[in-house]
């Protein structure tokens, strides 16, 4: 497959920070199957290739970027620890990978995080702090653990090696399955798009990458119309990985510069989405890892007649939630074309 280089401006992220990330991670990561699905390519009129990266360590692909941010720090900084947020994604997988360096850290998370991304976060050895994400300001209950402790900082998506570490997720892909027309990333804070981005504009130029955020919470959105970061209130979605209030000061540039456009999907057409998973591809997948399924599915950008790559970001989720979810009366509302 052939690589074509992309300008750096400002020092950004490179693809050749993602190949490096690759190699970093290779023996520990797991190199994540792509699922296919004849019943939703009919319905979509699309050749969809599902990278399922709910089957990566900590089920989530934030394994990649923590640990490969990990990998990188001195051994004073091993020593000293780590500091982070997240909402859980990010912490249970900083966990695991702290774990593995054999590095302390500290997480701050919300309250209302599911209890299943808690559990696993201390159950890999991490020292969870709560605060309330609608009165309370994470960054800056972290930044004081940093400054009184000498701890690291590695945030969820902001962070040089975070983002080389996801992209090698969209690089996996591409070399599994060929070039794309399409590549339909979750967003968040914007590090898995972000070096998703990298990844699809160096193996497959003319591939369109598009963003998919909740509606609630589509900081992304307008801030790719206005040209600059927009930061709105702390929104409310059953995607508990994408309700961020802003995107990354790194992200955002390789988003301007490199992704198509950010759409974004409702509450509805996640849970019609982890229907699907469940009912017909046997396989589970948390509200955030729909974003992109959902957003093919319900027609949010068009991909008829198109080879389309969308990455299930991670399958993390409570069962009696999940078992709500399942439960609720189908929705006309959800806009979805694939009906199990």
């Amino acid at each position: 497959m052939s690589v074509t280089s992309v300008a750096n401006p400002a020092g950004l992220p490179t693809y050749d920070d993602v190949v490096a990330a690759h190699e970093r991670i290779r023996p520990v990561a797991h190199r994540t199957p792509v699922l296919t699905s004849g019943t939703a390519n009919e319905a979509t009129g699309a050749s969809l290739f599902f990278k399922a990266e709910n089957f990566q360590r900590a089920g989530t692909f934030k394994f990649r970027g923590a640990y490969n941010a990990v990998a990188a720090l001195s051994p004073t900084e091993r020593r000293r620890g780590v500091v982070s947020f997240s909402s859980g994604n990010h912490a249970q997988a900083l966990a695991l990978a702290c774990r593995l360096a054999e590095t302390r850290v500290t997480v701050v998370m919300p309250q209302d995080a599911p209890e299943s991304k808690v559990a696993a976060t201390a159950g890999y050895g991490a020292d969870v702090v709560f605060y309330d994400r609608y009165s309370e300001d994470r960054e800056a209950i972290a930044a004081k653990l940093q400054a009184e402790q000498g701890l690291t900082l590695i945030p969820p998506f902001d962070h040089w090696q975070v983002i080389a570490g996801q992209g090698t997720a969209a690089k996996e892909l591409f070399e599994d399955v060929g070039p794309l027309d399409v590549l339909i990333v979750c967003l968040g804070g914007g590090g898995l798009l972000a070096g998703s981005a990298l990844s699809a504009h160096a193996l497959t130029p003319r591939c369109e990458v598009i963003g998919v955020e909740p509606a609630t919470a589509n900081d992304g959105q307008l801030s790719l119309q206005r040209g600059e970061v927009v930061h709105i209130e702390p929104p409310r979605s059953i995607a508990d990985g994408a309700i961020t209030t802003h995107l990354g000061s790194l992200n955002f540039p390789v988003i301007q510069r490199l992704v198509r456009a950010i759409v974004t999907v409702s509450d509805h057409q996640l849970v019609a989405a982890m229907r699907f998973f469940v009912q017909r591809m046997k396989v589970v997948v948390e509200p955030t890892g729909c974003l992109g399924a959902a957003a093919a599915f319900s027609g949010a950008w068009d991909v008829r007649g198109r080879r389309v790559g969308v990455i299930l970001s991670g399958g993390n989720i409570d069962l009696p939630v999940l078992a709500g979810y399942l439960n609720q009366p189908e929705s006309p509302r959800s806009g979805q074309k694939v009906v199990p």
